[in-house]
C-alpha cells in the first residue's frame, strides 16, 4: 500500500488560516521556535518539535478561523517569555498542574490560542 502522506507528517496536521501569514510565521518563529521559511502562492508548512504546522491566507476560499492548540516544549516558562515578547498576550501565566504538567496559555494577535507545557513527571496521588 502506497503511504497516503508525506515523510515526516502526521496524519492530523493543523492549519491556521489568516490574512497576515508573514505575521504569524514571524510570531511562531519567535515563540516556538518554528523552523521552515515563508512561502507565498502555497501554505506555509512549519515544523515545531516533532510537529508540522501549515499557514496560509486561504486562498479567498476559507477565511480566518481562531484555533486553540497545546505543545509540549522543553521549558514553559522560558517559552512563555519568548511569546510575551513575540507580542503573545498572557491568558494562564506559567503554573504547576496536579497532573505533572507545567503549564501557560497565551492568545497572540491573530485570535489564536497556544497552550504549552513541560512534562515534570506524574505527580502521587493524594500528594
Amino acid at each position: 500500500m502506497v503511504e497516503p502522506r508525506p515523510p515526516g507528517w502526521s496524519t492530523i496536521t493543523p492549519r491556521l488560516v489568516t490574512p497576515d501569514v508573514g505575521g504569524l510565521v514571524a510570531f511562531l518563529k519567535a515563540a516556538f521556535d518554528a523552523q521552515g521559511e515563508l512561502q507565498s502562492g502555497r501554505p506555509t508548512e512549519l515544523r515545531i518539535g516533532d510537529s508540522m504546522l501549515m499557514v496560509s491566507d486561504g486562498g479567498d476560499i476559507r477565511g480566518p478561523m481562531p484555533a486553540f492548540l497545546h505543545l509540549y516544549v522543553a521549558d514553559a516558562d522560558a517559552a512563555f517569555t519568548r511569546a510575551i515578547a513575540a507580542g503573545a498576550q498572557t491568558v494562564e501565566a506559567p503554573a504547576d498542574m496536579p497532573y505533572g504538567d507545567r503549564r501557560a496559555t497565551v492568545s497572540d494577535a491573530w485570535g489564536n490560542l497556544w497552550q504549552f507545557a513541560t512534562f515534570q513527571g506524574a505527580k502521587a496521588a493524594g500528594g
